[in-house]
């Protein structure tokens, strides 16, 4: 059964009347705009896209450097944010890097988990979001593996080199997910992850 589709803004419950969803998977997943080479075959340019996560507070800071979860740190201190690793090309189907998250031993004080993607050595490959199609972030059930909500990124990101793709965020007991899909000027995780300090 396939999730629900929400559009750029749009917020969605997750765990509303649902008392045993405690584990989700991020999924996010992207492919190179293939361009004409020689002889009209298609060529496709090898773009490495980080995905990561921001641990904030209520105020929507990140108060420690170990609540940011990304390919050089894999796991939050409490455990409870996971990275899958590091997809160098975004080639193939299904997601290309995936972040799980039990949302049950979340610490108190994180309110909102933000969750973004860069490209690797965008300024000395020459490269943007402009070069990608088809992404998206989609969140799966962690038990079941179904997947419950997706959101498209369709908007136009040429000369972006990050994305602030969505946040899932606690609300009066529950956890929801809003789709943001807002494009960014950030080269590196580091740098990005500095405007919440």
């Amino acid at each position: 059964m396939a999730g629900i589709n929400l559009v750029k803004g749009q917020k969605i419950d997750l765990t509303k009347g649902k008392a045993g969803l405690t584990q989700v998977i991020t999924g996010l997943g992207w492919d190179p705009v293939a361009s004409k080479g020689f002889f009209g075959r298609k060529k496709q340019a090898n773009i490495d896209c980080d995905a990561s996560a921001l641990l904030l507070d209520e105020n929507g800071k990140l108060t420690k450097e170990t609540n940011l979860v990304c390919f050089h740190n894999k796991q939050s201190l409490c455990r409870s944010v996971v990275h899958s690793g590091d997809n160098l090309t975004g080639e193939g189907e299904g997601d290309d890097e995936q972040i799980k998250i039990n949302l049950s031993i979340v610490p108190a004080d994180v309110h909102k988990i933000l969750i973004v993607v860069n490209i690797y050595d965008c300024v000395n490959r020459k490269q943007d979001f402009g070069m990608i199609e088809r992404a998206y972030i989609r969140i799966l059930d962690g038990g079941s593996s179904q997947e419950l909500v997706r959101f498209n990124l369709s908007d136009s990101y040429a000369g972006m080199t990050a994305l602030i793709c969505g946040e899932l965020y606690r609300h009066g007991g529950e956890w929801k997910f809003s789709a943001i899909g807002e494009g960014a000027h950030a080269v590196h995780i580091d740098e990005l992850a500095r405007r919440y300090t």
